[in-house]
């Protein structure tokens, strides 16, 4: 009752095409799949960036903790 058949989908589609022609669908479907792989490319890029920042993180303190106890025995000394 409330849902749209395939029917319909197909009539719609029609018009679709009729109205905007094969040329423009094309391109707007280019488009559109280019602007969705540069959204993948920012994304993997962000997630890039934060795995090198939290290992950046990682190894400053690393550092940190083994400089500690060289401290400790220079002022022992």
């Amino acid at each position: 009752m409330g849902g749209i058949s395939i029917w319909q989908l197909l009539i719609i589609a029609l018009i679709v095409v009729l109205l905007f022609g094969t040329k423009k669908l094309r391109s707007l479907g280019g488009d559109l799949g280019g602007a969705v792989k540069g959204f993948k490319n920012a994304m993997a890029n962000e997630d890039d960036k934060k795995a090198i920042e939290e290992k950046e993180v990682a190894q400053t303190s690393q550092q940190a903790e083994e400089k500690k106890p060289e401290s400790k025995d220079k002022e022992q000394a």
